[in-house]
């Protein structure tokens, strides 16, 4: 399925972009999701490139159909890859996708990829929204994930949903507070995954592309970003559905968190989490380290440290005062 129309949507002077989908058996949600994308808030049609990778159940054909519905809106790359069992993870089909990103940005150097998932839901400013965040300075934009209200949580996981939410928006509290960075200002929220990260073209050369390992690549690929000296950011404004299915494709995934979010609201153990003073203590110590250190020496000498403990109830951990 060839591209249809021009790379550069938008206002006058916006960069070439280009929405990039790792997808494996997504029949069911890719249609969804590229309805969602044919409605932003841009002119001009929507460059997207589907990544098929080990499919079995009827995608392409799910795009073919999107494609129909939406004329040329849609300025659609389908690639339809078959990765031997070895390659067959998270990690090479994401690379997969932002590479034939890139080949879809050629020689623009201010380019930019946006990297999502064939099980989001997009509102309709997603893609204007990253845009605006980059103009104004940022290598990368993370993307808040909320659960989309078209698949509810029962009630009790809805509850330990909230009590995560206020438990990572006091960790950032404490870190804007102790270690502010001017790049990324309150208020912001914390997420930075491959459900919705942008990227400039130049700042994913620098990182050396999508790590090839089997989960956590997004992670990765954002922590290599950073150590370069890209900028990363976390603005309100850019935000996406994701659905809280527990079945997802890739290990260590969204599916994952979701598992243990059941579990936590089934009447089992309560979950656990770190005390918010080990927060506290982490963000003096990064504060300290990043007067000292420059950013690729700070992202190793994080990523050495031993995990925090998960020492503490989380209904505890919040009902806790902790000085900052």
């Amino acid at each position: 399925m060839s591209p249809q129309g021009s790379d550069r949507p938008g206002p006058p002077g916006a960069p070439a972009w280009c929405v990039c989908v790792p997808a494996r058996d997504e029949a069911e949600r890719l249609g969804p999701f590229l309805d969602a994308l044919a409605v932003q808030d841009l002119p001009g049609a929507i460059p997207v490139v589907i990544a098929l990778n080990n499919t079995t159940d009827r995608s392409f054909e799910a795009v073919a159909e999107a494609r129909r519905r939406h004329g040329e809106r849609l300025s659609l790359t389908v690639d339809d890859h078959v990765f031997p069992a070895i390659e067959a993870h998270a990690g090479s089909a994401r690379e997969r996708a932002m590479a034939l990103g890139l080949q879809r940005l050629g020689a623009s150097a201010d380019g930019v990829l946006i990297s999502t998932d064939a099980d989001t839901r997009p509102p309709p400013d997603w893609v204007r929204a990253n845009l605006e965040a980059i103009a104004r300075g940022a290598d990368l934009v993370g993307g808040r994930l909320v659960l989309d209200e078209a698949e509810p949580l029962g009630s009790d996981a809805a509850e330990v949903r909230a009590l995560w939410d206020e438990y990572w928006a006091r960790v950032r509290a404490i870190e804007d507070r102790l270690d502010p960075l001017p790049h990324d200002p309150a208020p912001r929220h914390g997420d930075h995954t491959g459900a919705s990260l942008a990227i400039t073209a130049a700042a994913y050369r620098a990182a050396g592309g999508v790590p090839l390992i089997p989960n956590g690549e997004d992670r990765a690929l954002v922590a290599a970003a950073v150590a370069t000296g890209a900028r990363l950011v976390h603005p309100p404004s850019v935000w996406t559905r994701v659905s809280p299915r527990q079945d997802g494709r890739a290990s260590g995934g969204m599916a994952s968190d979701m598992r243990r979010l059941a579990l936590g609201s089934a009447g089992g153990a309560p979950p656990l989490a770190p005390a918010l003073d080990h927060w506290r203590i982490r963000a003096a110590w990064r504060r300290d380290l990043r007067s000292r250190l420059g950013p690729a020496a700070l992202v190793a000498a994080e990523a050495a440290l031993p995990p925090m403990p998960e020492d503490t109830p989380l209904a505890q951990a919040l009902s806790r005062q902790v000085p900052v």
